[in-house]
């Protein structure tokens, strides 16, 4: 029989993982090789160069560019608070002083006989890099970060949005079919991570914010809804940096469509434990899922329980992760063996997939993905 290989979403009960944390510039490491993290430590951190403001001292003064420096009441590298005099005039006969005042606390980094101004630079911004997870520090990049090891739980997502976020695990639906409602969400749930069931909409997902919910993981969401959430048409970027107040993290596709059985049944076990969730998706290449971790604080000799399928049959399971069709559910109906030639003149192996409405339709393989089978 025919069969091909495709990469699928990663369903694990229990698996070593491995989590690097960078600092986007050199900085400073605050752990050690061997320490024991929280995922709300800090184990790296660094400052940012503050937002430059620059100040025409000349054209305020009225003077040339080559009179401001002897009419300097700050010198560089000197703190300025915001509204400080930094420069003043003369006068005449000590009277009739014009002044220029800094417009930002910072610091004054140059001062320009040509241009005639003064380059002020806003205070530092801190840069913390968390762990993220509970765990072991394995691994430092002295200046850069760290590697975090942990055991536990690590469910992958076809589509998220919003970054990294900490909260206790919370099933608020009796089952994977079930569609989570804003009846659902209640005062307790904040600072929570939500499992719904089939489908979330825009209106539970604004009321889960008004609640203080840390996130959502659910089977499905409309994309009409996903538009009046974001307040814009989404695009082919990588998903993750939204202020949205929340991390929302789709684990099936587009539509209301049920929650696999195996990730509701683990999710289900692992309520009430501490959960790390990140919503970034990117489709393209360099494919990021959004990702659900739980680690686990024991695990003695459990063996890992992991499902990544891999491999395509005729009647296997797949989603789509492409456009026009993301996030649909079918089956592989057949398996060409030699090489088709599509529209945009590219020669690549296909498939045959029926979705769920009985419509057929030929894909390259690579704009699908294999999911587990209950």
């Amino acid at each position: 029989m025919a069969h091909a290989y495709t990469p699928g979403l990663k369903v694990t009960e229990g698996i070593i993982i491995e989590k690097n944390r960078r600092l986007p510039l050199e900085g400073e490491v605050v752990v050690e090789v061997g320490s024991t993290v929280k995922a709300e430590d800090v184990v790296a951190k660094a400052d940012l160069p503050g937002n430059v403001q620059l100040v025409n001292i000349a054209n305020l003064l009225s003077l040339t560019p080559n009179e401001i420096e002897e009419n300097m009441v700050k010198s560089p590298s000197e703190q300025v608070l915001k509204d400080e005099i930094i420069a003043s005039t003369k006068g005449l006969f000590g009277l009739f002083k014009s002044h220029a005042r800094s417009p930002i606390d910072g610091v004054i980094e140059s001062i320009s006989d040509v241009t005639g101004q003064v380059i002020l630079r806003e205070p530092p911004i801190p840069v913390e890099v968390k762990a993220y997870l509970d765990g072991t520090v394995t691994e430092i990049v002295p200046n850069e970060g760290v590697t975090i090891e942990s055991y536990g739980t690590y469910i992958q997502g076809i589509f998220g949005i919003g970054g990294e976020t900490i909260g206790n695990l919370a099933v608020v639906v009796d089952s994977p079919n079930e569609i989570l409602t804003v009846e659902h969400i209640l005062p307790v749930h904040k600072d929570q991570i939500l499992v719904g069931g089939s489908f979330v909409s825009n209106e539970t997902i604004m009321k889960a914010v008004e609640i203080g919910v840390k996130g959502v993981i659910a089977g499905g969401i409309d994309d009409g809804d996903l538009r009046k959430l974001l307040g814009y048409e989404l695009g082919v970027a990588i998903t993750g940096s939204e202020e949205l107040g929340i991390t929302l993290v789709i684990t099936e596709g587009f539509g209301t469509i049920a929650m696999a059985d195996r990730t509701f049944e683990i999710l289900k076990a692992c309520v009430g434990m501490k959960t790390s969730i990140n919503g970034a998706t990117q489709i393209r290449a360099g494919v990021v899922r959004p990702e659900i971790l739980i680690p686990h604080i024991s695990h003695g000799e459990t063996p890992p329980n992991e499902i990544s399928v891999s491999t395509l049959d005729i009647g296997s399971p797949v989603r789509v992760i492409r456009e026009p069709y993301f996030g649909k559910l079918g089956s592989v109906t057949e398996l060409p063996i030699g090489l088709q030639k599509l529209e945009t003149e590219a020669e690549v192996r296909v498939l045959e997939v029926e979705f769920d409405d009985g419509k057929k339709i030929t894909l390259p393989r690579a704009n699908v993905e294999a999911i587990e089978e209950n």
